[in-house]
């Protein structure tokens, strides 16, 4: 078994390569690059990263495509690192599964704090004494010792910062948690501005969770934030 984490680094730029990968092992992180994107798929499957850092201008693929590709075949953590700024950007990279979006250029702190804030949701936490260890609302079940979610009981598949959303939603059903306070719990300091995430994330917690037809998993409360429906509030 292999005991350092590994980040899979798809980028073109030699400098961002050269400067990524000696901070990172400098902090005894092992690296894995590719410069393309081309072979990133194949790095993805042989070297089993605990975090990919992708770039989205590639010169061999188109890097929401890549994203797409990544997070149909792993729940691997993904930080986007772009040049690219503008929020349709930012919004379409994380309905594609993005875990986070960095813009270029970046502080190596920033981008070192990003990547252990999303390896940290990638990781089991450890459950208060006094948490439930399953928690279920109409045909959706939450188990929060084996992060696993059954809807009708049958198995659905979240990745590690989605089960992070619904386990802060799910553990005060009925409260309002605003976007700074989800923000802050799921993501950590310094995203209290960035609602597009929450609202990103519990749009697709909802795809995965809710039926069409149904009552709401998750209410909005416009402007405000979200509340997890208790089992016996009416629809």
């Amino acid at each position: 078994m292999r005991d350092q984490t590994c980040v899979l680094l798809i980028e073109d730029d030699q400098n961002i390569v050269d400067l990524v990968r000696s901070n990172l092992l400098a902090r005894d992180l092992a690296v894995v690059v590719s410069k393309d994107g081309s072979d990133a798929l194949t790095a993805l499957a042989d070297e089993q990263p605990d975090l990919v850092l992708l770039d989205l201008m590639l010169p061999e693929v188109d890097g929401f495509e890549l994203c797409r590709q990544i997070r149909e075949r792993s729940s691997v953590g993904i930080v986007v690192v772009s040049a690219r700024r503008a929020e349709t950007d930012k919004v379409r990279a994380l309905n594609l599964g993005a875990d986070d979006y960095l813009t270029k250029p970046f502080g190596i702190d920033e981008l070192l704090a990003r990547i252990h804030a999303t390896l940290r949701r990638s990781r089991p936490s450890p459950q208060p004494a006094e948490a439930p260890s399953t928690i279920i609302a109409g045909n959706v079940t939450i188990d929060l010792e084996k992060q696993q979610v059954l809807r009708s009981g049958e198995r659905v598949h979240l990745t590690p910062t989605e089960f992070a959303l619904l386990r802060e939603l799910a553990l005060q059903p009925g409260t309002l948690l605003t976007h700074a306070w989800l923000l802050r719990r799921v993501w950590g300091p310094g995203y209290q501005t960035q609602t597009e995430y929450t609202r990103v994330y519990v749009a697709r917690l909802r795809a995965k969770l809710e039926d069409p037809d149904g009552p709401p998993l998750i209410v909005t409360e416009p402007r405000a934030g979200y509340r997890f429906r208790q089992v016996d509030e009416p629809a």
